[in-house]
């Protein structure tokens, strides 16, 4: 089993309104000595959600916005911060009543995920959400989101889609029909 390389220091280097870089002075267990910087969240974080909501037995819930990282519009699972006091289960039904204008009546964790682990400490929670119902709550994106309805038989292609390029949501998205599919309540 290895052991995890010791920190000999640690400093924010840089710092913005969402993001801290940290960098890392670290001694691994042959002794070699290395710099390692990542971004982190700012303040104590609560985490994040991710939601896989299937409007029927073979659709899920896509919502376009604009994302400022590739200042463009992307489609993506709804999504959002965990707010304090919230758990993973009622954030999922909030934020895709927020983004999205549904609400689920079956609710289930799926998995954790990481976004380029070596760089970044942010993880999302991935939650199935079933049984929708029309109801909207009022959110914090700038413009209203455009909701879309994809296949669970057209990932490949959604893959290929030029405003589709989210790795944690095309994960997810397998990860979910993997498992429907497991359980019988999908037929590929």
């Amino acid at each position: 089993m290895r052991h995890k390389p010791t920190v000999l220091a640690r400093e924010i280097v840089a710092s913005s309104r969402l993001f801290r870089v940290e960098e890392l002075q670290l001694r691994f267990a042959n002794g070699v000595e290395r710099t390692y910087e990542r971004l982190v969240g700012k303040g104590v974080g609560y985490g994040a959600v991710m939601v896989v909501a299937m409007a029927d037995d073979a659709h899920v819930l896509l919502v376009e916005e604009y994302c400022a990282g590739t200042d463009d519009y992307q489609l993506s699972l709804p999504k959002g911060l965990i707010e304090p006091g919230e758990d993973v289960l009622a954030a999922a039904n909030r934020e895709l009543k927020e983004e999205a204008g549904f609400g689920a009546r079956r609710l289930e964790y799926v998995t954790e995920l990481s976004l380029s682990p070596g760089y970044m400490s942010q993880k999302i929670q991935v939650v199935l959400a079933r049984d929708l119902y029309e109801e909207s709550l009022p959110g914090d994106e700038p413009e209203p989101l455009r909701v879309d309805r994809i296949s669970l038989r057209e990932l490949s292609s959604l893959a290929q889609h030029q405003q589709f390029s989210e790795g944690r949501a095309l994960a997810a998205l397998y990860l979910v029909r993997d498992i429907l599919t497991q359980r019988g309540e999908y037929q590929p």
